[in-house]
């Protein structure tokens, strides 16, 4: 009886434990304490926060993977801190590099970061390959229960690496956002022994549904579903905020454009562009 007991209490207690937070991670990864998150630190920096739209532009396409069905999705990932997101790469592998972060000091200077990123010399179908930032996001579908609330995770993306770069300037009122770009299009150069990925404050890296691996696959699905995209899930970019990296769009599958209707949440219809031109992208 006593055994029962105690297993009943230490399942109870895991219930209630609270997820980990970006600063445990960190800490179980061995990595250094984020200083964006200690308030007397944050105010000598300019800390980027990186924040992550929900996905928009959902389109099926059975063509991707034959006999599945795969449900496409845009995002964009919106720089919206005091200071850019900022990594250097030095190559230590032969299509790989170890990254610090730059983060900005107030009244000039850098304070540099071993966060554990890494980039990646990564092949795009019809495009060539490009160096990338590797876990610059996660894709997820996550069942809803008849209250609206996520129970149980189904599916995952392919989709991992982006370039990081300024592509939309989408708040050109931000303080401090640059009027032209400072971190161009992705570096394609196999031998590049550094490389320099970031996003400018009040800029925006986008990518359209129809994108490499800008999909989830869906395949016999039936119900409500959360559609989830995180950006920089392993915190290889230390923020001011670390709770906005995740954006979300309720789905009813198998998937029809239009309209999204699902008990205990309210009507979406996440087949729009949000805002952001098709064309453009």
């Amino acid at each position: 009886m006593a055994a029962l007991l105690l297993v009943a209490v230490a399942a109870a207690a895991a219930l209630a434990a609270p997820a980990a937070s970006a600063q445990d991670r960190r800490e179980r990864a061995g990595k250094p304490p984020n200083p964006c998150l200690d308030r007397e630190q944050r105010a000598k920096l300019l800390c980027p926060d990186l924040r992550m739209k929900p996905p928009f532009g959902l389109v099926t396409d059975p063509f991707v993977r034959p006999g599945r069905v795969v449900l496409r999705a845009g995002n964009s990932i919106d720089s919206i801190g005091r200071g850019p997101a900022e990594l250097l790469g030095v190559r230590d592998r032969p299509r790989g590099m170890r990254a610090r972060q730059r983060i900005h000091r107030r009244g000039g200077g850098r304070l540099w970061i071993d966060t554990g990123a890494r980039l990646l010399f990564k092949a795009i179908p019809g495009q060539g390959a490009y160096w990338k930032f590797q876990w610059a996001a996660r894709f997820e579908l996550w069942r809803l229960d008849r209250r609206g609330e996520r129970r149980k995770r189904v599916r995952r993306g392919p989709k991992v690496s982006y370039c990081l770069r300024d592509l939309d300037h989408s708040r050109p009122r931000l303080p401090r956002s640059p009027r032209r770009f400072v971190y161009p299009a992705c570096n394609q150069s196999p031998s590049r022994q550094r490389v320099v990925l970031g996003t400018s404050v009040g800029w925006s890296d986008v990518y359209p549904p129809g994108y490499h691996e800008q999909w989830i696959d869906v395949t016999g699905l039936r119900g409500c579903f959360d559609l989830v995209h995180t950006a920089d899930p392993r915190d290889g970019i230390y923020e001011s905020n670390e709770r906005n990296n995740t954006g979300s769009v309720m789905v009813r599958l198998p998937f029809e454009t239009g309209i999204q209707r699902c008990p205990g949440r309210k009507p979406a219809d996440p087949s729009g562009w949000g805002g952001f031109d098709p064309i453009a992208y």
